[in-house]
C-alpha cells in the first residue's frame, strides 16, 4: 500500500514529466534517438555512386560481381532504464534526494519514448538485480515504472554496476537505448578494490556499447563535494551503516573533503573515457531539463556530423 506522500510524489512526477515531453523534449528525443538502430533489408547489385563501405564481399565473391547491403531504419526503439536503488541514492540535501532526481529524469525519458511509440523497460538494481520490468508500450506501463522508481523497496543496500549491466545485456535481443542511472558510487574497502570495481563496470559499459546505444546518467548532491562550516557532524554510510564524525569547522577538513570529491570525479571520468562514453551529469536541487536538452543537442550534432562525413 502506497503512502499518501509517495502517491503525491508519483503524481507530481507524472505531471511534470508529461508536460516537459509535450512542451520541451519530444522533438529532441526523436532527433537524438530515432533511427539509431538499423535492420538489414536486402542485397542488390552495386551501382556507380554507392558507398563502397556497404559492399557485401561474401555475396560479391559468390556471384562474381559487386553487391551491396541495404538497411532500413528501425522506426520503433526499445528503451531500457537501468536504475540504481542502492543506499547512497537515498541521500539529498538540495530539495530532493538523488533517487527522486533519478525518478524524474527516468520518467521524462519514459514518457518521451511512449510519445514516439517506443517500448520502455526497466531494471532496478543494488548489489544484485532487484526487479526487471520487460519493455512495453503505453501510458499505463509508464505509470507503473514511475511508481516503482519511487516506491520500490530494495532488499540490498550496496552497489554492483557491472552485474546490472551484464544482466541488461542478457535480457536484450535487439539493439536498444540503455540509460544507466546511478551515482556510480560503489563502496570499497581499499583503493585497489575501488579500481577493480570501476574497471569492471568500465568493461561492462564498453561491451554493452558494442551492441546498444548507452547513456550513463550520473547523479550527485552538492554536499558530496562541498561541506558547510557547521561544527562536528556525524555521517552514516548509507550502504554499509558505518558512522564517521567530521569537524566541519576545520578548513583542512573541508578542503580535504573537496579534494577527495575532485579525485573521485576524475576517477569516474577516466573510466567513462575508457568505455568511450560521455556521461550526463545531474545534481539534486537543479532543474535537469537544461542538461538533458544540451545532451540531446550534442548527440544530434554528432549524428549529423557522422552522416555528413
Amino acid at each position: 500500500m502506497l503512502s499518501p506522500e509517495i502517491r503525491r510524489k508519483i503524481r507530481a512526477i507524472e505531471i511534470r514529466a508529461s508536460r516537459l515531453v509535450s512542451d520541451v523534449l519530444a522533438g529532441q528525443y526523436r532527433s537524438a534517438f530515432k533511427g539509431r538502430g538499423m535492420e538489414f533489408e536486402e542485397v542488390r547489385p552495386y551501382l556507380v555512386g554507392d558507398d563502397v563501405r556497404s559492399i557485401d564481399w561474401n555475396v560479391s565473391a559468390r556471384v562474381g560481381e559487386p553487391h551491396i547491403k541495404l538497411f532500413r531504419e528501425e522506426r520503433e526503439l526499445t528503451v531500457i532504464l537501468a536504475v540504481d536503488l542502492s543506499g547512497s541514492l537515498s541521500f539529498g540535501t538540495q530539495r530532493n534526494m538523488k533517487r527522486e532526481l533519478v525518478a524524474e529524469v527516468a520518467a521524462t525519458l519514459a514518457f518521451s519514448a511512449i510519445r514516439s511509440n517506443d517500448r520502455v523497460g526497466m531494471l532496478l538494481f543494488t548489489d544484485h538485480t532487484e526487479a526487471y520490468i520487460p519493455p512495453k508500450k503505453g501510458a499505463r506501463h509508464v505509470v507503473r515504472i514511475v511508481r516503482d522508481l519511487l516506491a520500490f523497496e530494495p532488499t540490498g543496500r550496496g552497489t554492483n554496476i557491472a552485474r546490472a549491466l551484464d544482466e541488461v545485456s542478457r535480457n536484450l535481443k535487439k539493439r536498444s537505448v540503455v540509460c544507466v542511472c546511478s551515482d556510480f558510487l560503489e563502496n570499497s574497502l581499499s583503493i585497489q578494490n575501488r579500481e577493480e570495481r570501476a574497471a569492471s563496470w568500465e568493461r561492462s559499459l564498453a561491451q554493452l556499447r558494442k551492441y546498444h546505444d548507452v547513456i550513463p546518467i550520473v547523479v550527485s548532491d552538492r554536499r558530496e563535494r562541498e561541506l558547510p562550516d557547521v561544527g562536528i557532524v556525524e555521517f552514516e554510510d548509507l550502504e554499509t551503516g558505518a558512522l564517521r564524525r567530521f569537524d566541519t569547522s576545520s578548513r583542512w577538513v573541508r578542503e580535504g573533503w573537496a579534494e577527495v570529491a575532485d579525485e573521485r570525479r576524475a576517477f569516474e571520468q577516466r573510466h567513462f573515457r575508457g568505455a568511450r562514453m560521455e556521461p550526463l551529469y545531474l545534481e539534486t536541487g537543479k532543474d535537469p531539463i537544461p542538461a538533458l536538452r544540451a545532451y540531446f543537442t550534442r548527440r544530434e550534432s554528432l549524428r549529423s556530423g557522422r552522416r555528413g562525413a
